[in-house]
């Protein structure tokens, strides 16, 4: 998937070799000069809509490939048809991103927060507590995404996450868009959403620090030994968090020193996790979309549902 300022492409590779490309518009939800847009607040914002639209591809891809017609539906699915018709794939999607919340809810709200009490009773202070949930925190989410690699589906998609960067990059350089060239770049880019979630992880220790120590000396209330009220405050403020992690990233990514680099280091090493280096067929696929995004879809023949179809010997350059 690869999105432009005014369109979203998708394209896949078909067992036999061909790459379908699909391009929709994109208009954001969000008005320009809402307060919506404004910083701090947006990063929320884009959060949950790149969440929606992350959630709206992966559908749009199934579907591109087959799978969707393929797979046998379950009786739980098959319910949901006879009950809802065309609205059951929908709230299948919605059932799957509850589903998510809950899971990270559990993983890297709840848990990492466990053993604050016991801590604050051996007499840790706030910031030791706070630095041993962050650490927890994001042990939690590297050994998820080492794991989930192991897996060949996943690994796969992996590649594909590391050709969307290069493709980028190649693009980024000015230089005509080959597999060739970009597989000269790395897969790891300063604007990935994977860098996000990491500096967002380790600004979250040093927000929640803050917090916890002001609330104590303002009121003498101790987050450390109210499990409830510490995780009530962690979902409360993660928009506030969410918004300083965006601004970070999106700062760091803008400018190119050795201060910045240094500050951007963290951030990049989680993407090595996430992606993987691709074959140049993986790269065809993610320029075809890269191109689709920015010039429009290809001439070509298409699929009754639209798809543009690039046969497997087709040049996918712009």
């Amino acid at each position: 998937m690869m999105k432009a300022p005014d369109a979203i492409a998708v394209a896949v590779r078909k067992e036999n070799g061909d790459i379908l490309v699909k391009r929709d518009p994109y208009v954001s939800p969000v008005k320009k000069g809402s307060w919506l847009t404004k910083p701090f607040i947006r990063g929320s914002v884009n959060m949950v809509l790149m969440m929606k639209l992350g959630m709206k591809v992966l559908q749009d891809s199934a579907a591109m490939t087959g799978a969707l017609e393929s797979e046998k539906p379950s009786k739980f699915e098959e319910w949901l048809s006879r009950k809802l018709g065309k609205g059951a794939d929908k709230v299948m999607m919605g059932f799957a991103a509850l589903f998510a919340v809950v899971l990270s809810t559990g993983l890297f709200v709840l848990l990492p927060n466990l053993p604050a009490r016991a801590l604050r009773d051996a007499g840790w202070s706030l910031i030791a507590v706070n630095l041993v949930s962050g650490l927890i925190r994001i042990a939690i989410l590297m050994l998820y995404l080492y794991l989930v690699g192991l897996m060949p589906d996943m690994r796969r998609t992996f590649q594909y996450h590391g050709a969307e960067h290069k493709a980028v990059y190649a693009h980024e350089a000015e230089l005509p868009l080959t597999p060739q060239n970009a597989q000269t770049f790395t897969t790891l880019h300063p604007r990935c959403g994977t860098s996000f979630l990491l500096l967002t992880f380790i600004i979250s220790i040093l927000f929640y620090s803050v917090f916890d120590q002001l609330v104590f000396n303002l009121t003498g209330f101790d987050m450390g030994t109210n499990y409830f009220a510490r995780i009530i405050s962690r979902l409360l403020l993660l928009p506030v968090v969410a918004g300083l992690g965006y601004e970070t990233l999106k700062g760091l990514a803008h400018a190119d020193n050795p201060i910045t680099r240094a500050l951007r280091w963290p951030g990049m090493q989680l993407p090595r996790l996430t992606t993987k280096p691709p074959t140049d067929e993986m790269l065809e696929v993610s320029i075809a979309a890269l191109n689709a995004a920015l010039h429009g879809l290809p001439e070509g023949e298409t699929t009754p549902e639209g798809y543009v179809i690039l046969p497997k010997a087709q040049p996918v350059t712009a």
